[in-house]
């Protein structure tokens, strides 16, 4: 193979490595930040159950404390029943004194709601307190991970851009200039050829530019695309010998 051809084939691997490194560096910060963010939000969601849990056991304590008022309103009007001194004021009185009643079953109907409530919030509060913890040391060693991958990238990315410029430096400058206008405008330089056809552009190369291509013996591009071709001789299929015949033809 031609030494040119050879080194812009390796040329294209180091720049397809190089961008597949880049794009993971680029992608690190973000999933850290990622990370971080579910870290916030679950610490937030977190503190918001246990205000929510605050809140319901102060409306409790105002509702017991409603309950204590209106029982003390009753108790006051139940001593006044000995006071009044017509049946219109006794009945009166009696009919207040159910309807403060009726206020205490509602109050403690909604107590009730509230203290079933309160169960299931103590509940999910003892398990975000149990699991925030695990949480924190979970999202500082994935982030921990995460920079140490970044930082590995960043080196073999380095090492990977000096062993470029020293391949670059083997090519010619018309070839390299080449290379590097397809690979900005195509994405890809090189393609190798199948049966006869450009696997860049899937289009047919002429018998006599196939056959050229096949001895990598010189820089030929694709007359469609222009990406500089190469060629890989497939491998012979290893034939096994027959084995030999067995049984009672064998010993004929």
């Amino acid at each position: 193979m031609h030494p040119e051809v050879k080194a812009v084939i390796e040329l294209q691997q180091l720049d397809s490595r190089i961008a597949e490194l880049t794009a993971q560096i680029d992608s690190l910060p973000l999933q850290i930040r990622k990370l971080e963010s579910e870290l916030h939000e679950f610490i937030k969601n977190h503190e918001a159950e246990r205000q929510r849990l605050a809140a319901n056991q102060k409306a409790r304590r105002d509702l017991e404390g409603d309950i204590q008022l209106i029982r003390a309103k009753i108790s006051k009007h139940k001593d006044q029943l000995y006071e009044v001194k017509t049946n219109e004021q006794f009945r009166a009185m009696l009919r207040e004194i159910e309807g403060e009643e009726e206020n205490i079953r509602q109050i403690e109907d909604q107590l009730l709601e509230k203290m079933v409530e309160a169960e299931q919030l103590e509940r999910h509060v003892k398990e975000a307190a149990s699991h925030l913890e695990g949480e924190k040391a979970r999202v500082e060693q994935e982030s921990r991970r995460l920079q140490a991958l970044c930082q590995a990238d960043e080196q073999e990315r380095a090492r990977l851009l000096e062993q470029r410029l020293a391949l670059a430096a083997q090519l010619e400058d018309r070839v390299r200039e080449h290379y590097e206008r397809l690979r900005k405008s195509r994405g890809s330089a090189v393609a190798e050829v199948r049966d006869g056809f450009c696997s860049g552009c899937h289009v047919r190369l002429r018998p006599q530019a196939y056959n050229e291509v096949r001895s990598n013996s010189t820089i030929l591009t694709c007359e469609t695309c222009g990406r500089i071709l190469y060629y890989v001789e497939k491998a012979e299929p290893d034939v096994q010998p027959a084995a030999p015949a067995s049984g009672a033809s064998a010993s004929r």
